[in-house]
């Protein structure tokens, strides 16, 4: 997994729209990659609506906001729509960026094991570096706590 301060893993997925979408096409400026588990479901709703909602103080702060799951860029489309999503969502069935990241953990329910993507979010920084990260994150209040580690 990467730390803080080296070099944040490159990737290149595709957005709603189907258009290939890079790190590195956001050099210079801060960028705010949110891994959530599945479009349209009542935790990852409320976490991109309350993205929605910060979009105005995360541009104040130069940052831009990039949401990752393993879902299809037409599920990614549909929960756009229906939500007026205003950032770009990108797609990763094959788990490139969020295996990169580390966030593809062991989890369990009810007493069963299974693998799947743990709710993490990572900044990065002007440089390509990052700069911060928070995981296993509960949706209440998440959004203000990367906001405020903006400055």
């Amino acid at each position: 997994m990467v730390q803080i301060g080296e070099k944040a893993p490159e990737f290149s997925l595709s957005d709603a729209e189907g258009n290939t979408v890079s790190l590195r096409d956001f050099r210079g400026r801060k960028v705010v990659i949110y891994f959530y588990p599945k479009d349209d479901t009542p935790g990852c709703t409320r976490e991109s609506c309350d993205f929605r909602d910060s979009q105005p103080d995360f541009g104040r702060a130069g940052a831009v906001v990039l949401g990752i799951s393993p879902d299809s860029a037409k599920s990614h489309q549909r929960f756009r729509e229906k939500y007026g999503l205003n950032f770009i969502l990108l797609a990763d069935p094959q788990r490139q960026a969020i295996e990169a990241y580390g966030v593809w953990q062991e989890k369990s329910m009810y007493g069963k094991e299974y693998m799947g993507l743990e709710r993490s979010t990572f900044l990065i920084d002007e440089q390509g570096r990052l700069a911060g990260e928070w995981r296993k994150v509960k949706v209440e209040g998440h959004v203000a706590q990367v906001l405020a580690s903006l400055g």
